[in-house]
């Protein structure tokens, strides 16, 4: 499978933020989101060819306990049923990172299921081309519930502005889901902005009842790759 690249890092998102983890980012992506923060594995993939084999032995070199399947879209990268089999028979707690588009019968221990919201549509991006297909396929509600029915999970939404609860609240009740299990973060690639959303998200959190995330990753290191 193509793979973008393998690190050591922590786990900057979610419920298992600040967690040190081996990351496995593989390349290739069935959507087009506008802010993706990762192009370079869907607006255009690039990376190298690697074995499951391979990519095992990447990850057996680290010492962390924790690994994260990542993309890009890690559920359409062939060979990915076989990955985190191996990965889960190294002993590794896995969490597979997913928009929850596509299912595959995958080892995982925590599923994080983030559904895109209609503000990561490419409406002007490279002429809008993408936009009518990155909208058909975006959301899955049946492949969203199948997939929180076989595994512990986290549904995380990428938030931009406080009228994005509208959409959010409709992908709960369609999917029946957990709301102790909902995180919203900052739709954001700097420290700055992501504060700044982060007040009044923060208040949501609160009246809602939902988890709030921060992006660890980018306050330490800012957006760029690796970490």
């Amino acid at each position: 499978m193509k793979i973008s690249e393998i690190f050591y890092s922590i786990q900057g998102e979610g419920m298992l933020t600040g967690v040190p983890s081996v990351f496995v980012r593989t390349s290739g992506c069935n959507l087009r989101c506008v802010w993706c923060d990762t192009p370079y594995t869907s607006w255009a993939p690039e990376g190298a060819d690697m074995t499951v084999e391979e990519i095992l032995a990447a990850v057996q070199a680290h010492p962390a306990r924790h690994a994260v399947v990542t993309g890009g879209e890690p559920m359409i990268a062939p060979g990915i049923v076989e990955l985190t089999q191996g990965l889960k028979g190294g002993g590794l707690h896995i969490t597979v990172e997913t928009a929850g588009t596509v299912y595959h019968p995958v080892a995982c221990d925590l599923m994080s299921i983030s559904p895109k919201l209609e503000n990561s549509t490419p409406r002007e991006r490279e002429g809008g081309k993408w936009a009518a297909q990155h909208n058909r396929l975006r959301y899955q509600p049946e492949i969203l519930r199948q997939l929180m029915s076989e595994y512990e999970y986290q549904l995380k939404f990428v938030v931009a502005s406080p009228g994005d609860l509208v959409e959010i609240a409709k992908m709960i009740e369609d999917t029946h889901a957990d709301r102790s299990r909902v995180v919203l973060m900052a739709e954001g690639t700097t420290s700055d902005v992501i504060r700044e959303r982060a007040l009044w998200l923060a208040e949501i959190c609160k009246r809602e009842g939902f988890r709030y995330s921060p992006r660890l990753h980018i306050d330490l290191w800012g957006n760029r790759r690796g970490v």
